[in-house]
């Protein structure tokens, strides 16, 4: 596929049924009207890229934009859908789970909803989990609580048998909230899908607190995540003010992004050092962690540091590479292991007091602020409104602030991560002080 139509999406076949949605294309002119499917969105909005395509005479790389389509491929009234929720928690996934359910019943008049248990555990009938029927009702109040009202579980399962579950309960359209593994996960039941020439739309919702699927602007729920980190953050720096030499440790989650820790650290400014996985950096040497930290205690007395759960993994010997049933590389605690270092290295030099925090997991659990919320709901309405018009193996997502379909394919090529000469980790540095390098 080339460069120009590597984010055209594939459709199930021709729209023969007329949506319910009465816009302004049936009824006046006073409302939003149906979205067209020549309407298409910049990529690359640079004035680089749009010159180069000037003097190429190609077509700039365009997006689907999102939103209803006046024909839509599914009978509303006879159509099912299902919902899963895979991988670790996230703020925002019951907004979501509710917008779903909420869009797909009163927008579109679908009747039969299926919540799926467990993750993809769930279309394994072995594993003995009971679909669950999904109504207004029984999701009208979940937005206000943290977790996912479905269940989770990680890792996959044989996809034949997952379409198999489809099928045999006469889903017509999938919806997956998750990351890069849940996103790849639903892209392979498309594929069996196709090979078996089924009718059925998988639709992809990009959830991650680490904000690390790539292309799109963010991930629901990374938002709330460092919302919830920055008062965290305030009182550890009241922690370290309050000891002479007081120095706070706050581990973040961020496997293999930086992108909570350092976006609660811009958000409450009391921070001192941002440690994340994209940027190695050593203990040792007069440009090091250790001597630079004993450099800022000398001046300040006190000192706040950040790391990210994936940061600093290559300090740490004879590592031996684990890896979850998602297929994650299970990280050493770095959290620990400078505690430690820290503490090692002023013995006998200077006193200190280290403080350790780590609230990883009261982070990912609690429930979406308010920004998430909207942007949960539109992602919910957007992916709903691309699977009843035939869609498939596309992600509801927002790309330059506004809302488009992707193809999943393209989103989980490879993980976003902070550029470390791009102007976002450059506010950081300006914002803690910190040096460029670390060793």
């Amino acid at each position: 596929m080339s460069d120009i139509n590597r984010f055209d999406i594939e459709s199930l076949g021709a729209s023969e049924y007329m949506s319910p949605l009465e816009l302004s294309t049936v009824k006046g002119d006073r409302i939003f009207n149906f979205v067209s499917e020549s309407d298409r969105l910049l990529f690359d909005l640079s004035m680089d890229h749009y010159n180069q395509c000037l003097t190429d005479g190609v077509t700039p790389i365009c997006m689907e934009k999102a939103g209803p389509r006046q024909d839509i491929f599914f009978d509303c009234g006879n159509a099912t859908a299902a919902i899963v929720t895979c991988g670790g928690l996230c703020p925002g996934i019951n907004n979501v789970i509710r917008g779903l359910v909420m869009a797909l019943h009163y927008f579109y008049g679908v009747k039969k909803i299926i919540g799926i248990p467990y993750g993809y555990e769930g279309l394994n009938p072995e594993k003995g989990h009971e679909l669950v029927e999904l109504t207004p009702d029984k999701v009208k109040d979940i937005h206000q609580f943290g977790g996912t009202f479905l269940g989770s579980s990680r890792g996959g399962q044989d996809v034949s048998v997952m379409v198999d579950t489809l099928e045999d309960n006469k889903v017509d359209m999938l919806f997956a909230i998750g990351g890069d593994g849940t996103l790849k996960g639903v892209n392979a039941i498309g594929e069996e899908i196709s090979k078996r020439g089924a009718k059925i739309s998988v639709v992809g919702i990009p959830k991650t607190i680490d904000n690390d699927i790539d292309l799109i602007d963010e991930s629901f729920g990374f938002e709330t995540a460092f919302d919830v980190a920055s008062p965290i953050l305030r009182d550890a720096h009241n922690e370290a003010t309050g000891a002479y030499n007081g120095i706070s440790i706050i581990k973040l989650m961020g496997r293999d992004s930086g992108f909570i820790a350092a976006s609660a650290a811009l958000a409450m400014p009391v921070v001192n050092f941002v440690l994340i996985p994209e940027m190695d950096f050593a203990l040792d040497g007069e440009d090091g962690f250790l001597k630079t930290l004993e450099k800022r205690l000398k001046q300040k007395k006190h000192a706040v540091i950040v790391v990210a759960e994936g940061a600093g993994q290559q300090l740490f010997k004879d590592r031996q590479i684990v890896t979850d049933a998602s297929g994650n590389v299970q990280h050493e605690d770095i959290g620990v292991f400078l505690k430690e270092k820290i503490s090692e290295y002023f013995k006998g030099r200077s006193p200190v007091t280290i403080k350790y925090i780590d609230p990883s997991y009261i982070v990912r659990c609690a429930p979406a602020n308010s920004s998430d919320s909207v942007y949960c709901s539109g992602l919910a309405y957007h992916a709903v409104h691309g699977a009843m018009a035939g869609k498939t193996k596309f992600v509801a997502s927002r790309v330059n602030n506004r809302y488009v379909y992707i193809p999943i394919s393209e989103v989980t090529k490879k993980r976003k991560k902070i550029d470390l000469e791009g102007e976002f980790w450059f506010s950081v540095l300006q914002s803690t002080g910190q040096p460029f390098f670390l060793g």
